[in-house]
């Protein structure tokens, strides 16, 4: 830790109010913006449809490991009409390194005839359908939304913004539903895309779940999880 580094921490706004107080989480999104300025979606795509079936493929597997299997898969089946005669068979063959792919498998079939036969071939851009295409729960629907449309009707609460977020005491919930409500009404609506791009880029980076790196946490200051790993 440079001396430089320790200055710079300890002129973050410290909580002065409660761990929800309006300036408390101004300075956490702020420390976010400084951190990673240009934090994007992982999961590489051309188009709705393409994140959509990513989306569906992360579930309890890394983002790199998709982005390997993708592109062969949308070189088959480049469209929801080509994908939806597809055989289970046929991908399941090529997206079977990504785990529990049998289901993901009739997932992404029953979402190409989805979108093919109800929407005409394109990804709808309300949270009410999307979460009608199978395997699209919440998750993925506010995924779609927030990337491809630009549209926050949720926050994306994955492995990594729950924890965080937790830790952070800006939600307490037990599921990732309680904790999208808790920072639906905690963050700035204009933010809730940005924070779980952000988060997660923390997460993978800084505030990893068995150890995390808090001697290089820029929002360490603000930080009173229990298992912190240093202290300034």
């Amino acid at each position: 830790m440079t001396v430089d580094r320790r200055a710079k921490r300890s002129k973050v706004l410290r909580p002065a109010r409660g761990p929800l107080a309006p300036e408390r989480v101004s300075a956490i999104l702020k420390g976010l913006d400084e951190a990673y300025p240009e934090a994007v979606c992982a999961l590489t795509h051309t188009s709705p449809w393409e994140l959509l079936v990513a989306t569906i493929l992360s579930a309890q597997c890394t983002d790199v490991r998709v982005n390997m299997v993708t592109p062969e898969l949308f070189r088959r089946f480049p469209t929801p009409a080509a994908m939806k005669n597809a055989t289970q068979a046929q991908i399941e063959e090529l997206i079977r390194t990504t785990g529990f792919f049998r289901n993901k498998a009739k997932s992404i079939i029953g979402a190409a005839k989805k979108v093919s036969e109800e929407f005409g071939g394109q990804v709808p851009e309300t949270l009410a359908e999307l979460i009608t295409i199978p395997g699209a729960a919440r998750k993925t629907a506010n995924v779609v939304l927030g990337v491809s449309f630009r549209k926050a009707e949720g926050v994306v609460v994955d492995t990594h913004v729950f924890r965080i977020s937790r830790r952070l005491e800006l939600a307490k919930g037990d599921t990732a539903e309680k904790v999208e409500q808790e920072l639906m009404r905690v963050l700035p609506q204009d933010r809730w895309i940005s924070y779980s791009h952000q988060i997660i880029h923390h997460g993978r980076k800084v505030c990893e779940a068995r150890k995390p790196k808090c001697s290089e946490c820029n929002l360490e200051t603000l930080c009173r999880s229990k298992d912190k790993t240093w202290h300034s």
